[in-house]
């Protein structure tokens, strides 16, 4: 019996290497079953007659990017189609003039950068999986990254979206300009709505002119709290980061750089006399200071955490934010979950807006999540909240957070958002069981 996706003209495939390696993603959760296929759409219209098809044979479908999604937003299970959007990987046009882009959704993050870079320009947002992680996957999940205190999140730079709804129809949101505010904000509610609105197959981008020059400071601190309480002390002496990283003991040790210290804060600022301030700012607290106005040098700790931590077992990527004010207090709290649970957390924050990754490691070898893990996080999610924070930053929901975002946003609004959802996709095909 041919199945209906084989006669509509895109390529797919169910071989089960093919299948295997697209059914999970970075999370490391893994659901049940197995997808039936991978469909590998070229442009819009091969997205829409997919669409259309899966509505009308209510099929599952699991859009798709680079797979770097760390909360198992696109993890597909029993069934269901995954709509691999890699090969849409063309950036459309640069205009330096209007300081936009146009690209498809498998446009690697880095690469838009370095294409902008040529022109005096740069794409904003810089996750820290910008070398593989796509555009179409940054706007599922309202992606940060390492500049985002001072230059915002994905959101911040999309200006208007081409969407491939539920039922096959096109629709264009926002729009080419700086500014617009005609007609409800369509395109924030699809930025961060991790597929399950519609299909992103197009989007507008804002870029901003690369910085004259920039200063990179590495500060070294007896321990992560005096860190973190200087990060806070920079933004109250007028000084706005481009960026402020911060990493904790255990971090360090395995990445093996500076195993002595406490905590290392490595900030990044952009504009004329903001670096002679920082550098007094954290002389007065910090073991040590150093500087470079190498815009590329002192990050390399920052950018081998996450591997390095992933050598030492299964990591669960944790992703909340608290007021700023209250940094210094949740690394603290994060210290003594990892006591009292007796499991390995690493701390990394993008300190400069309060957002924490705590890295909870587990054994490789567990097919599921372990107690004392999962109690580790439950504690880690009720201390976002309890600072007046929320469950995640920039990672998104996914499935790993679902059971606490009722908390975060009550009930009211959890059921609008539920509404808001059957509204656009009345079937419930687009990545259900994710985000809401």
């Amino acid at each position: 019996m041919t199945n209906w996706w084989e006669s509509i003209g895109v390529t797919w495939s169910s071989d089960t290497g093919v299948v295997e390696e697209r059914r999970v993603d970075r999370s490391g959760w893994a659901p049940v079953g197995r997808p039936a296929a991978v469909l590998f759409p070229r442009d819009a219209d091969e997205v829409a007659r997919v669409l259309r098809g899966a509505t009308s044979a209510r099929t599952v479908v699991v859009p798709r990017g680079a797979g770097t999604a760390l909360t198992g937003a696109t993890t597909a299970g029993e069934g269901a189609l995954v709509l691999d959007l890699s090969r849409m990987d063309r950036i459309v046009a640069i205009d330096p003039d209007d300081g936009t882009a146009v690209v498809e959704p498998g446009v690697i993050t880095a690469d838009l950068d370095r294409a902008a870079g040529k022109l005096g320009l740069r794409y904003a947002p810089d996750p820290a999986s910008f070398e593989i992680s796509t555009i179409g996957g940054n706007i599922a999940t309202n992606a940060g990254g390492l500049r985002c205190a001072k230059y915002g999140v994905t959101r911040d730079a999309v200006l208007g979206l081409e969407v491939v709804l539920a039922s096959g129809e096109r629709i264009r949101t926002g729009r080419s300009t700086l500014k617009g505010v005609s007609g409800y904000d369509l395109t924030g509610l699809i930025v961060g709505s991790e597929g399950t609105l519609g299909v992103v197959v197009e989007a507008t981008l804002r870029l901003r002119p690369l910085p004259l020059s920039t200063t990179t400071l590495a500060a070294t601190f007896d321990d992560i709290a005096l860190a973190a309480a200087a990060a806070v002390a920079l933004t109250a002496s007028g000084v706005q980061p481009a960026m402020a990283e911060l990493l904790d003991a255990a971090t360090l040790r395995a990445i093996g750089t500076r195993p002595d210290a406490g905590a290392l804060l490595i900030v990044q600022t952009d504009a004329a006399g903001e670096e002679l301030v920082a550098e007094k700012v954290l002389a007065e607290t910090a073991r040590t200071v150093e500087v470079s106005r190498d815009p590329t040098a002192l990050l390399a700790a920052r950018r081998q955490a996450l591997p390095a931590i992933e050598r030492l077992g299964r990591p669960l990527i944790e992703d909340i934010a608290v007021p700023r004010s209250r940094l210094a207090e949740a690394v603290r709290a994060v210290e003594r979950i990892a006591a009292r649970h007796g499991v390995p957390i690493f701390t990394l924050s993008h300190a400069a807006d309060g957002n924490l990754h705590p890295i909870i490691v587990a054994d490789p070898a567990a097919t599921t999540i372990p107690p004392e893990v999962q109690r580790a996080a439950d504690d880690i999610f009720t201390l976002a909240l309890d600072l007046g924070g929320t469950l995640t930053g920039e990672h998104g929901i996914g499935t790993l957070k679902r059971a606490w975002l009722a908390r975060e946003i009550g009930p009211v609004s959890h059921d609008l958002q539920r509404r808001i959802k059957a509204l656009f996709d009345p079937d419930n095909i687009l990545n259900p069981g994710k985000a809401i």
